[in-house]
């Protein structure tokens, strides 16, 4: 390979980084998988509750 051919591989690879960040991103700040984050963020404390409530 040649410096051209190495400096376009490298720059194929940041795109194809970038666009899979940003589709990371949009997935997890998605306005449909918004509810089940919110309710996915308060498990740790409605943890207890159910314990307690089983024993």
């Amino acid at each position: 390979m040649t410096t051209m051919d190495i400096n376009l591989l490298r720059s194929l690879v940041t795109v194809a980084a970038l666009a899979a960040f940003l589709g990371v991103v949009w997935w997890a700040y998605g306005p449909a998988r918004r509810e089940r984050f919110e309710r996915d963020a308060l498990l740790p404390f409605t943890e207890g509750e159910d314990k307690g409530a089983r024993q």
